[in-house]
């Protein structure tokens, strides 16, 4: 941009940015009153697909805004066009004419590389310049702020294009662009899209502004040596037809292929510029159109517009940047009436001239500042209102707010939309406008768009890549636990970790692969240097080296990726992308065991003494309860104290093995049930606990965990080639000289069998899916402490890698369907000592484990004490009744506490049987009295009437 300014330098002579105030200034006087007219200004070219558009565009617009009398309030606009003719020089030299003209704004420029020069002439004469249609992200800067763009920028399209290249799970795209500003910003912008949905640019193929079809066909043709399949073109739409040409001569439109082309190709569409013959040339291509929602002055325009071309006035159709073009009009309208309703006159002043080295005056001095410039450009930003393409309102920085896009396909003869995209929705088949009623959770159900014909007419979505060069994938060769990798010969493999990998990639099909041996067999190797060979690869891939460098890259073995048991590790995460884990890992002690000592205390261990006392004081509750509930109606509960005593406590303990004595009352059956119940499982736990303690093995007395085992001096077995080794002595400061390497589960045996004091180990530190697999044929041993760090598995790929993200799916989806699962039961069968690796301290029951037994208990027994004692006062209170009377008794009774108290407690001692035979004795008595009583009293009245009946009436004599 900086080679033009320069041109202008050269052409003419640098103008001073103060302004005259003597003599010579000509200021341009115009009375406290509106003007007639107003000068404006659009600058396009007039020969392009798009300026063809936007002239007739504009005329209408000028013509409109003139014919109405309530806009300007009389006020005329004279519009003055100019032709950039595609040529940035002439452009600017056309824009400097334009602004000789005194107008107070312009409609224009079009392209972006032009608006960048443009601009900053602008900016010194305070024009503000209305854009329809160029969309080069950096013109939204504060170093134009006069640059007003009434279109779509190309951030929202490139967010656009981003998400319909996520929507189909293409990771890498290939740019091609036009080299110049537009282009060049507009790829950029994609970059940083694709960046945020996960995918990237792989190659970037710029096209100079002059090239044509065959300069054109060549760069395409070193593309199809890559991989990707998925294009972006961003160019201008004479450069994008060439391209397209070019493309179908060398086989590019084919089926397979991918290509996306940004609003260069749907101006050109929606224009009528191309015949059947360009139309078969575009079959199968994508491209995006600004989305402008229909209205009743959108389609009186459309009507015009059509009625023109009938009368073959005009040769093309109304496209999107012509209704922007219009709009630019209607803005400059509507701010030039709050301009002069609020007094503002329209007044120009020229620039100082300043004299060249040779005495000449600058021929810019016709050249005038604009004085309400700022003004207007301040209203310009402030000012919304419904325009032709839509609602018109400017943000901050000048740009048009709610850009939204259609997604166009080209297919037969005519191009159709499959669906829309904004910011809020994203990709949807629903119009912009109708999203208001519909929720965030209704996208994620309807689809995103309809169906697509591609390149070749293939309905099939393309892969966006071809089977490339063939991966070298790096296994480790191990001489232990081959159930996870072993290699036969030198590309064979086998075991868990390659049966996972290679039913991922059978997910993938565009990936080929070869697996290669790492390590020469006789002892495993280092998985540190083996991640290193993945982080080499990439350096010799994507830095530059020197050629010294190169060689020492190409001596070593280098992978694409590595499959094997490998933990993801901090250092290693730094130089490698670990993929979606597929097993979950941890570091685990084990030592070996011996059975426990005997003790004669042994039989107390399954309850802690909390738990003892208290069974023992809830078998004296039981016990007391059920003799109080007992005592009056059963024999075994009588007698001499000392004898009831003796009885209570052996049937209370005797409920212990299930066995108790004869019970007669109802409450005391019910307590004794929900006893023998709690008995039932406190038996049970305190067997099964007794049983374990006594059959369960030891760990060796010295080690119970990491931390003892660090505090420790004996020797530490570890994994030969794990990161145990590094990890131990940095994470736990163990010396190296108490780490010993084993490369298999015999020698792990071996070394702990023999122990620290015969040339073996104190214990083995190694990940769980290994000890897992090893304590399932060695059942001499054991886990301790518990896993005390964590680490999960995955497959290394170089940094950046587009196969990290695809296999990681892959893995998700075996999840999922159960199938990982499934080949680890195949590949990892672990059977016969599975249930050893389990911790084996014992743990003592509690009370906080029975404690609700307990308390139910202990409720029961309050309940039926509850009701037996209130049953007894009614019954004391009723016998006492037959003595004495009722009241009299009673209150005798209840006016002396101790006294009642004997008497109560005489009679519950009463024995239940002979207090009945009592009672029927007394009332037999009372009724014999009753009887002898009823004997003496002399009959009543009644019965003399009964014996005599008398009559109602005396006859009359």
């Amino acid at each position: 941009m900086d080679y033009l300014v320069i041109v202008l330098v050269v052409a003419f002579s640098v103008f001073s940015p103060s302004y005259c105030t003597n003599a010579d200034a000509n200021v341009s006087d115009v009375p406290n009153t509106r003007p007639a007219f107003v000068n404006v200004g659009a600058h396009f070219a007039f020969n392009s697909s798009i300026g063809r558009v936007a002239k007739t565009a504009i005329e209408l617009a000028v013509n409109d805004v003139n014919n109405n009398e309530n806009l300007l309030n009389g006020t005329k606009l004279v519009l003055t066009m100019v032709d950039s003719n595609n040529n940035a020089f002439m452009g600017t030299m056309k824009a400097l004419e334009l602004m000789e003209k005194d107008v107070v704004a312009i409609v224009g420029p079009q392209f972006s590389a032009l608006a960048h020069i443009v601009s900053h002439i602008a900016n010194e004469l305070q024009i503000p310049l209305l854009s329809f249609s160029a969309t080069d992200p950096t013109l939204t800067s504060s170093e134009y702020p006069y640059f007003i763009r009434m279109t779509h920028s190309d951030v929202s399209e490139m967010a656009a294009i981003a998400d319909f290249v996520y929507s189909y799970g293409w990771k890498e795209v290939i740019a091609v662009y036009i080299d110049d500003d537009y282009g060049r910003n507009g790829i950029s912008t994609l970059g940083n899209a694709l960046v945020s949905v996960g995918a990237k640019i792989t190659n970037k193929a710029a096209m100079a502004p002059g090239d044509g079809p065959s300069e054109m066909g060549n760069v395409l043709a070193s593309l199809t040596s890559m991989d990707t399949r998925v294009f972006v073109v961003h160019m201008c739409s004479d450069a994008g037809l060439k391209l397209i040409s070019a493309a179908k001569d060398i086989g590019m439109l084919s089926t397979g292929y991918v290509w996306i082309a940004t609003d260069w190709l749907t101006s050109v569409l929606d224009s009528g510029l191309l015949e059947a013959d360009d139309m078969n040339l575009l079959q199968g291509l994508i491209s995006l159109r600004p989305h402008t929602p229909n209205s009743r002055q959108q389609s009186v325009l459309r009507q015009r517009w059509k009625s023109l071309r009938t009368a073959n006035l005009l040769n093309v159709s109304l496209n999107a940047f012509g209704l922007y073009a219009y709009d630019s009009i209607l803005m400059i309208a509507h701010s030039l009436n709050t301009y002069l309703n609020r007094g503002e006159k329209i007044s120009f002043v020229k620039q100082c001239t300043l004299s060249s080295a040779r005495g000449r005056k600058s021929e810019l001095a016709t050249l005038k500042v604009f004085e309400g410039g700022a003004q207007l450009r301040k209203i310009i930003l402030q000012s919304h209102f419904n325009g032709i393409a839509g609602p018109v309102q400017l943000d901050k920085n000048g740009d048009l707010m709610g850009s939204t896009f259609e997604i166009i396909n080209v297919a037969g003869t005519r191009f159709r939309r499959i669906g829309y995209w904004s910011n809020r929705t994203g990709l949807s088949i629903t119009r912009p406008e109708n999203t208001a009623t519909i929720s965030d959770d209704e996208y994620h159900i309807k689809p995103k768009l309809s169906d697509i014909i591609w390149p070749g007419e293939s309905k099939i979505t393309p892969r966006g890549c071809v089977r490339g060069k063939e991966l070298v994938i790096g296994v480790p060769k191990k001489t232990g636990y081959q159930e996870f990798v072993k290699v036969n010969g030198s590309d064979q493999v086998k075991g868990f970790c390659s049966d996972v990998f290679i039913a991922a990639v059978k997910l993938l099909p565009y990936i080929r692969y070869r697996f290669k041996a790492y390590g020469t067999g006789d002892s495993t190797p280092n998985y540190d240097d083996l991640v290193e060979q993945v982080a080499l690869q990439y350096e010799k891939k994507y830095m530059h080296t020197t050629l010294v460098q190169l060689f020492t890259v190409e001596v070593l073995q280098n992978f694409d990726a590595v499959v094997g048991d490998v933990a993801i590790l901090t250092n290693r995460w730094k130089i490698v992308d670990f993929t979606q884990p597929y097993v979950e890992s941890g570091l685990v002690v084990v030592v070996p065991v011996r059975e426990i000592d005997s003790n004669g205390w042994a039989f107390l261990h399954p309850f802690t003494l909390e738990m003892w006392c208290t069974t023992a004081g809830f078998f004296l509750i039981v016990g007391v309860a059920v003799w109080i509930l007992e005592h009056r109606s059963n024999q075994e509960f009588r007698g001499h104290p000392k004898q009831q005593v003796c009885n209570g406590l052996w049937f209370a303990f005797s409920t212990m093995f299930l066995k108790a004595g004869k019970t007669m009352s109802t409450l005391g059956r019910a307590v004794l049930i929900i006893w023998l119940f709690v008995v039932l499982i406190i038996k049970s736990s305190y067997t099964a606990n007794l049983s374990a303690t006594l059959a369960v093995q030891q760990l060796s007395p010295t080690i119970k965990g990491i931390h003892s085992l660090v505090r420790a001096s004996s020797p530490i077995g570890y994994q030969t080639g794990s990161f145990v080794r590094n990890y131990l002595s940095k994470e736990f400061k163990i010396d190296k000289s108490r780490l010993v390497p084993l490369d298999s589960p015999e020698r792990y045996a071996r070394a702990l069998t023999l122990g620290p004091n015969k040339g073996g180990v104190a214990a083995v530190v190694d990940e769980l899916p290994y000890i897992h697999l090893f304590l399932s044929k060695h059942c001499g041993f054991r886990i301790v402490g518990g896993e005390f760090t964590k680490r999960e598995w995955g497959f290394a790929f170089p940094k950046n890698s587009a196969f990290t993200a695809d296999v990681s799916t892959a893995i998700l989806s075996l999840s999922e369907s159960g199938e990982l699962q499934r080949i680890q039961d195949k590949s990892l069968k672990i059977d016969s000592c599975k249930t050893q690796t389990s911790q084996i301290d014992s743990n003592k029951f509690g009370l906080k484990i029975f404690w609700g037994l307990f308390l139910v208990t202990g409720i029961v027994c309050f309940i039926a004490l509850l009701i037996f004692f209130c049953r007894m006062i009614c019954l004391f209170c009723r016998n006492t009744h037959r003595d004495i009377e009722n009241s009299k008794h009673c209150s005798h009774a209840l006016s002396s506490s101790a006294r009642f108290v004997k008497s109560f407690a005489r009679f519950i001692d009463k024995r239940e049987d002979g207090e009945r035979k009592e009672r029927l004795k007394r009332k037999r008595t009372e009724k014999k009295m009753d009887l002898e009583f009823e004997m003496c009293q002399p009959e009543p009245l009644g019965s003399l009437s009964q014996t005599f009946p008398v009559h109602d009436a005396i006859s009359p004599l």
